[in-house]
């Protein structure tokens, strides 16, 4: 530690400092360059893990490059590389390093991102690049929005809002609907917000699993008749499962209709409305009245970095004001925007930074070409399953995301079950690459989420050879086990 300095100020002096920032950057950049050439995972030391949790307090401190060796070893080379080009699971989370330095900025300089008077320039960006995205979604110069933490955040404080204004926080015999492939995030949401389980109704999805017009026509009638009050349609854009979209067009107009909100998950889906192929898909999403994005999904962000965004930007306000006697120099009735009137937080990283760093300095061509690259490399990987010929398509490539099975010689679906739900965890053990496996109508299935724009063609050859050698392999123990 710097003698200038008493122990207790926890400070360096400037030397030591640039001397761990320089550490810090060798570490990241080494991480990014190599990144590739990397395991997806790691196979896990559960004797090492476990001597983390017997780590007692420490009393004195120890030199930092000690401490930087032990995150490094028990961290960093323990965890799955969810950025990786052959990460294929959940939905991948691709960065990008000019968002990486933002964030150590923002930290760095200690923003914070709540009152206005306290960083108004930090409370100017996060306006403008809110109003950047309620342009990209076309949705009304009224709209506004605000920075969350990430999906589940988003998707729960617009459901906040809805509650508040069309419930007036009154939700008895109220009723909301979505299908049977809603994120759980939702349905987690409306429970905290004082739902009762029943007061979500979800509704069987159709053939290309997406929530069904006429059943949900048909509920809303059923609820009203027996005295219920539906207040709330939530939809996907993109179903973690399949990337399915519902369609959101042709509930607009029901919602309008029957004087319903109409709230879309478009965690990872929405910012595909930046490519042709993706603007057809989500047509209808600028009539939303509210809308959770993860831009640490599609816009290629650090975690973490949720959206919302609301059609009226006075319904936040409206949910969340609360007034304090100690915040009460702070208060204002002009045009500065204080962000902890627009959400549940109070002290608040400046988490636009990141994004709006990442759309000067890239630009939105070059983020949208990233964005038709997902689109691109999950159309060449169904290609690839069919010429194998021992996959079966179940659902084809939609919003970057295809799902499949495998086909046995003797088309035995039992087995075919079985191979389809084991080889997860022999590709986690392998390491080379993962893809996760789901649920469809009962039905196991491995999935593949290629949003990446950094997966080569290369790598969706070797991971796709992998999993179907991986595959013959559990066949033929599967039926050695059966017949020996």
């Amino acid at each position: 530690m710097s003698d200038s300095l008493p122990r207790q100020a926890l400070e360096f002096s400037g030397e030591e400092m640039r001397e761990i920032g320089y550490r810090v950057i060798d570490m990241l950049v080494d991480y990014h360059q190599s990144r590739a050439d990397r395991p997806v995972a790691e196979k896990l030391d559960h004797t090492a893990l476990d001597a983390i949790l017997r780590e007692p307090l420490p009393r004195a401190g120890m030199p930092w490059r000690e401490v930087f060796e032990q995150f490094q070893r028990q961290v960093v080379e323990s965890s799955n590389r969810v950025d990786h080009p052959r990460f294929f699971a959940y939905i991948p989370l691709a960065n990008n390093f000019v968002s990486v330095m933002a964030d150590a900025l923002a930290a760095g300089y200690n923003i914070f991102n709540a009152v206005w008077l306290q960083g108004p320039g930090a409370a100017q960006i996060e306006r403008l690049t809110v109003d950047w995205l309620r342009q990209l979604f076309g949705l009304p110069s009224a709209a506004g929005g605000t920075f969350v933490s990430g999906g589940s955040a988003a998707n729960l404080t617009a459901l906040a809002v809805a509650r508040e204004i069309r419930l007036q926080g009154d939700t008895a015999g109220s009723v909301a609907y979505c299908s049977d492939q809603i994120h759980f995030a939702v349905s987690r949401g409306m429970r905290l917000l004082g739902f009762a389980p029943e007061q979500l109704r979800k509704l069987p999805s159709d053939a290309g699993f997406r929530l069904s017009v006429a059943r949900l026509r048909l509920a809303v009638a059923e609820d009203r008749a027996a005295g219920l009050r539906p207040f709330c349609v939530i939809a996907s854009a993109g179903t973690t499962n399949t990337g399915a979209v519902d369609p959101l067009d042709e509930l607009a107009d029901f919602c309008a209709g029957e004087k319903l909100w109409l709230h879309v998950d478009g965690a990872y889906g929405a910012p595909a409305v930046l490519t042709e192929q993706g603007a057809r898909a989500l047509k209808g999403i600028e009539r939303v009245d509210s809308l959770a994005l993860d831009a640490h999904k599609w816009l290629f962000q650090p975690i973490e970095c949720g959206v919302v965004l609301l059609r009226d930007r006075r319904w936040l306000p409206r949910t969340f004001k609360e007034t304090s006697e100690v915040l009460k120099d702070v208060q204002s009735e002009g045009k500065e925007l204080n962000f902890m009137y627009q959400g549940i937080q109070l002290t608040r990283q400046f988490r636009a930074l990141k994004l709006w760093m990442s759309f000067k300095v890239f630009g939105l061509d070059a983020i949208s070409e990233a964005i038709v690259a997902g689109f691109e490399n999950a159309a060449l990987a169904e290609r690839l399953l069919r010429a194998e010929g021992c996959w079966e398509i179940v659902t084809s490539a939609q919003m970057a995301i295809l799902t499949f099975r495998y086909r046995p010689a003797n088309r035995d679906t039992a087995l075919a079950s079985r191979v389809t739900h084991d080889l997860v965890g022999r590709l986690l053990d392998d390491g080379f690459a993962f893809a996760s496996g789901t649920q469809l109508r009962g039905q196991s299935v491995m999935r593949m989420c290629c949003n990446n724009p950094r997966t080569t063609p290369k790598d969706l050859e070797r991971t796709i050879q992998l999993m179907t050698r991986l595959a013959a392999q559990l066949e033929a123990e599967l039926n050695g086990a059966v017949f020996s």
